[in-house]
């Protein structure tokens, strides 16, 4: 039911690493299945659920950039990486029986369809997961701004941000034990603070659309479902603070 739920319709943004598993580089299937057995979970329980995911498991702009190559041709590259992992999370969610459809804001048409709002409602109405890929279909900007474009366009209820780790510090965790783990910020805090949630564009955005981000560790079994569900381990950035109302 889809009251199971905190949020119905659900924008989820996967960075390219988080479907390389150990490997560091590529695609783990084993990775890829667990992902959309998670999104079938949510759908399941009444979500739709909108993806996003990056390219930099392939290949990131901004590094070919700084070795010298042109950075639109850079970018171009990346936004063809994430058609890649589109493909690869839509061919684990067909198999699992869950109606999913890619839809690149680059055109691909021998590969999959491009991106139009209409489409883009249509099939979350039809109950199909939609594969956001090829960004925002311009260079110089992020995949995390791509998702909360997508998450407005598509009234999405929140971005819930898959990373590394369980949710938003004040430094790396992984590089400074001494980093404080936030349960709550506002945007604002986030863009005061330049905590590393999202880039600026992307945050600005869910700010003034009023969209939550929720930031979670994509890395641990069952996270995704579990936040959905309103438990878990997590960030909330809201456009509120924690003592308002």
């Amino acid at each position: 039911m889809a009251t199971d739920l905190r949020w119905r319709r659900i924008l989820l943004k996967l960075s390219g690493e988080a479907l390389t598993g150990k490997g560091g580089f590529g695609i783990d299937p084993a990775v890829t299945s667990r992902i959309a057995d998670e999104i079938k979970q949510v759908v399941e329980l009444g979500g739709q659920v909108g993806v996003v995911v990056g390219g930099g498991n392939f290949v990131r702009g901004a590094q070919i950039a700084s070795s010298g190559l042109d950075r639109v041709s850079g970018d171009h590259m990346g936004m063809l990486a994430t058609v890649m992992n589109a493909l690869a999370l839509n061919a684990a969610l067909t198999s699992r029986g869950v109606p999913a459809r890619v839809l690149s804001a680059i055109a691909v048409p021998t590969i999959c369809d491009s991106f139009t709002q209409r489409a883009a409602l249509g099939h979350f109405q039809a109950g199909r997961v939609v594969l956001f890929a090829g960004g925002t279909g311009n260079p110089f900007f992020t995949t995390d701004t791509g998702a909360v474009l997508r998450a407005v366009e598509m009234g999405c209820e929140v971005v819930m941000k898959g990373t590394q780790v369980d949710g938003v510090y004040s430094a790396d965790p992984k590089t400074d034990p001494t980093a404080s783990r936030f349960d709550r910020l506002t945007h604002r805090e986030v863009l005061a603070r330049g905590l590393s949630v999202m880039d600026a564009t992307a945050i600005a955005l869910a700010r003034d659309n009023r969209i939550p981000v929720s930031v979670f560790s994509i890395g641990e079994p069952g996270a995704f479902v579990a936040v959905a569900a309103g438990g878990g381990r997590s960030t909330l950035v809201t456009v509120e603070d924690a003592n308002s109302g």
